[in-house]
């Protein structure tokens, strides 16, 4: 059995509400482990984070084992806690965050530059979000790793410019994961972002990656990573909230192509899932 681990952070989530608040959890890591694991239910899927020790910590821990995603590479830190962001919608529909992370405890991730609980795994997952909450040390120390281990690597930068001390940070590290990554999961906007190329310029360099995966252009569906694949992606019937689009259309594209199928079906079944997804409001839809 394919055994993978989600690297990330999965924080509290507050919706506000004209009556009050309704709470959640969420994360970007957390919401692609989670539509794998649906899509792919022989698929072994963990997630590795630090939490706390307070109620909120156990509510994302229970949480997670209710989506049958695996909780054994979850570490307890004393007296700390997870981070927190509220959602605020406007009269016209507009979504604003407001975020308290930063002494969050998936800080604290690899603080002590002890890789080995990643040994055993046949593929990891992370996003620039992984990352980018690391100190610039750890970030590092953890390519140093990478780069000296031949576990299969999924990355998706999923690029939050307020995340990261410095944009020379962001482009030193992105640059380094992309080479390692067998299977690059990039979002064109997200690049186009970060590097300051045209949408031309991020297709031409993920057409010589030395691997496999989709370049995600939303409704225009993505384009192939590492095969010529032409095939066409009908757009959603509708759009209602984008939270977790290219979440989940990493989630059905990883479930496809981990168990045995084409990139071509790979492809398809990742921009299906999005499709699905942006019809609901939320993250992570009804199973």
């Amino acid at each position: 059995m394919t055994r993978i681990a989600c690297i990330g952070e999965a924080m509290i989530e507050l919706s506000m509400l004209e009556t009050g608040a309704q709470v959640g959890v969420a994360g970007d890591t957390l919401n692609t482990a989670i539509y794998m694991r649906r899509a792919a239910p022989d698929l072994q899927v963990e997630y590795v984070t630090c939490l706390g020790d307070d109620p909120f910590s156990g509510r994302i821990a229970d949480f997670i084992d209710s989506h049958r995603i695996g909780t054994s590479g979850i570490r307890i830190i004393p007296n700390a806690s997870p981070g927190l962001y509220a959602i605020t919608t406007s009269a016209d529909g507009e979504r604003s965050f407001t975020y308290w992370r930063s002494e969050a405890a998936a800080r604290q991730l690899f603080a002590d530059h002890n890789f080995s609980p990643l040994n055993g795994y046949d593929v990891l997952y992370l996003s620039g979000i992984s990352v980018a909450i690391l100190p610039h040390a750890v970030r590092l120390a953890l390519l140093d790793w990478l780069e000296g281990s031949s576990v299969r690597l999924v990355y998706d930068s999923n690029f939050r410019p307020r995340l990261w001390d410095s944009v020379e940070h962001a482009r030193q590290i992105n640059q380094r994961l992309w080479r390692r990554a067998d299977i690059a999961l990039p979002s064109i906007d997200d690049e186009m972002a970060l590097f300051g190329e045209s949408a031309d310029q991020v297709a031409a360099r993920f057409a010589v990656h030395h691997g496999i995966g989709a370049l995600k252009r939303g409704e225009n569906g993505p384009l192939s990573i590492g095969q010529n694949i032409e095939q066409t992606y009908e757009p959603a019937k509708s759009v209602l909230d984008t939270t977790a689009a290219g979440d989940s259309f990493n989630g059905g594209y990883l479930a496809a192509l981990l168990t045995g199928k084409s990139q071509a079906e790979a492809l398809m079944a990742g921009h299906n899932l999005a499709s699905t997804v942006v019809q609901f409001r939320g993250a992570i839809i009804p199973g």
